[in-house]
């Protein structure tokens, strides 16, 4: 990697390490309210849905549905009727390879 790239992910490191230490250093050891709380607990997975939507539907700049869009649908079926992360993981996995190699 070049000195640029290099400072970049430098830079990025330290920002991300000074928005961290914001909120400790802000509440000095104090808890945080039960509506920030409640709100904090809902913003890991609505991230997560988010990134996953986004790299199922898009290619680019458009909407693109395919292998990899059945595949997220078949593993959220199994997540959601079994429970198993692991399950949903690999059937994501077959029926995205299945579909690209059918050449769907």
């Amino acid at each position: 990697m070049t000195n640029a790239a290099w400072l970049i992910v430098a830079g990025c490191a330290i920002l991300t390490f000074a928005i961290k230490a914001v909120g400790p250093v802000a509440l000095g050891g104090r808890e945080l309210p039960g509506a920030f709380s409640r709100v904090i607990v809902l913003m890991a997975p609505a991230l997560l849905a988010a990134l996953i939507v986004t790299n199922a539907l898009a290619d680019g700049d458009r909407l693109a549905l395919g292998a990899d869009t059945a595949g997220v649908a078949a593993g959220a079926l199994v997540v959601w009727r079994w429970g198993s992360i692991v399950g949903c993981v690999v059937v994501a996995a077959l029926v995205t390879a299945a579909l690209r190699a059918a050449g769907v």
